[in-house]
């Protein structure tokens, strides 16, 4: 029997692949992680609206950044950081330089 669970939400593999990529398009991130593109514009908007990523326009394309010292929202994980679990989560962090550490 294939299981269709995953441990990630599609709000964790989003900011995943924004922390990858933060020049990502939605159409890639969407294809991705394998969701439609309204379902990114969506949880990008839950991202946002939660402080855990800024939006920045640069001429027709957007550009994100991750903001790693904000805590996971779950109590189960309290004490850690999304930071913490996307570099867990990422081999390497080429990006990171280009990400706020900053709550």
């Amino acid at each position: 029997m294939s299981e269709k669970w995953t441990f990630l939400t599609n709000h964790g593999h989003v900011l995943l692949e924004l922390y990858r990529d933060p020049e990502l398009r939605q159409r890639d991130i969407a294809q991705r992680v394998g969701i439609t593109e309204g379902a990114v514009q969506r949880i990008l908007t839950d991202l946002e609206a939660s402080g855990y990523l800024a939006v920045e326009r640069i001429g027709r394309r957007n550009r994100y950044e991750c903001h790693l010292g904000l805590g996971l929202r779950h109590p189960v994980e309290a004490g850690h950081t999304v930071g913490e679990l996307l570099k867990a989560l990422s081999p390497s962090t080429p990006t990171e330089v280009r990400c706020s550490r900053a709550s």
